[in-house]
């Protein structure tokens, strides 16, 4: 564990988490999320937009009783192996070598994902670039079925699958996302698919998994703390967020989940369901509204203003859809900012930072990381 204390009376542990490469991952933030969250009398806590579940996983570790949330079905299936177990990791040894002794097998992922060594080249006769080498889609196509034919309880199904998507990420060829591969083989996919027994913690509290969409949730929940950390467009006009989205940038961990062998599309064959069309989020939209206001930052204060909490801790961006003066109104109209925290890790500042213009001052230059602790009007 490491210790790091920002505010003079806390000081706080960050417990370790497990995860894969994912662009929204807060494990850098961990310390500074469970410091402001100590700031209030909290006893539960959402996690609406859980990802990998770090922040859920740090959380519940702490103490608190989790509800986590994400639209996407494998982020689901991590909060359950992570929140939802009641037994120790050696539970779970014999099944994870059991799967590492099934025999490899040509299938679906090997079909369309998998390619030969060829000169150090990561693509296919056909010249498309692939994610992992076919010894890992071999045993992948394997593991997966295997996974489905012993009809697993939902708990150890869930462990199941967060083992082989922790293994598969250990041995890919991307530079953290499936919408494009590296042109030659990373060295990491040279090594051997193996499965390892998640970092387990046995659950004493109730806590919750859901997979919906923040604004079908919020109605139904009521917590101590919220923490808010929704996906966002780029502030660059001459980008639209369609190149970030969440569902298109990890569609393959969807595919692993259902094992569905879906319709696909494009070089990087892409789930149909994953299109700009189909899967695009209002929290990345960069439109304007009728109003003259980015519909992303109306999506955040209707966030706020249905949120049923005490407290909110809103994560944000400075390289994201909205401006400081926006977010600013949007805090004010909503209630009491307690602490305002920067993270800069480039500069490696670390600061608590007082809630006026200077924040609009220092998000000039992009990349910096911002949590705002609201007590709710």
């Amino acid at each position: 564990m490491e210790t790091l204390s920002l505010f003079d009376d806390i000081i706080v542990e960050a417990p370790e988490t497990e995860g894969i490469k994912y662009a929204g991952s807060k494990r850098k933030l961990l310390r500074h999320i469970l410091e402001l969250s100590k700031k209030v009398d909290a006893h539960t806590v959402l996690d609406g937009f859980a990802g990998s579940t770090r922040v859920s996983q740090a959380l519940a570790q702490s103490g608190y009783r989790v509800i986590s949330n994400d639209a996407a079905v494998w982020s689901e299936v991590f909060g359950t192996c992570y929140l939802k177990n009641t037994k120790p990791r050696s539970a779970y040894r014999e099944l994870i070598d059991h799967l590492n002794s099934i025999a490899p097998l040509d299938g679906w992922f090997t079909e369309h994902y998998g390619g030969e060594v060829n000169g150090g080249i990561s693509s296919t006769p056909q010249g498309l670039k692939k994610p992992w080498q076919t010894h890992n889609t071999r045993k992948l196509d394997a593991i997966r079925d295997e996974i489905d034919r012993l009809d697993l309880s939902p708990v150890d199904k869930a462990v199941a699958l967060t083992s082989l998507i922790r293994a598969l990420d250990k041995v890919d060829s991307t530079l953290g996302h499936f919408v494009s591969y590296l042109q030659d083989w990373s060295p990491r996919s040279y090594n051997e698919l193996v499965l390892e027994v998640p970092m387990l913690f046995p659950n004493k509290a109730e806590h919750e998994v859901h997979q919906k969409d923040i604004f079908d949730l919020l109605p139904n929940v009521e917590v101590d703390l919220a923490y808010l950390d929704p996906p966002y467009g780029s502030n660059n006009d001459k980008m639209p967020p369609s190149r970030v989205r969440y569902a298109s940038y990890y569609h393959l961990w969807t595919t692993v989940i259902l094992n569905d062998k879906p319709e696909l599309f494009g070089k990087a064959m892409r789930r149909t369901d994953t299109s700009d069309k189909v899967a695009a989020s209002v929290f990345e939209e960069f439109r304007k509204s009728d109003s003259g206001h980015f519909m992303a930052m109306e999506a955040i204060e209707r966030m706020i203003q249905q949120t049923h909490a005490k407290w909110i801790i809103l994560s944000y961006n400075s390289g994201g859809r909205a401006t400081a003066e926006e977010l600013t109104d949007i805090m004010h109209r909503n209630g009491r900012m307690i602490q305002l925290v920067e993270v800069d890790h480039k500069r490696n500042v670390m600061s608590s930072m007082k809630w006026t213009n200077e924040w609009i001052k220092e998000t000039e230059e992009p990349n910096r990381e911002f949590l705002f602790l609201l007590e709710k009007a």
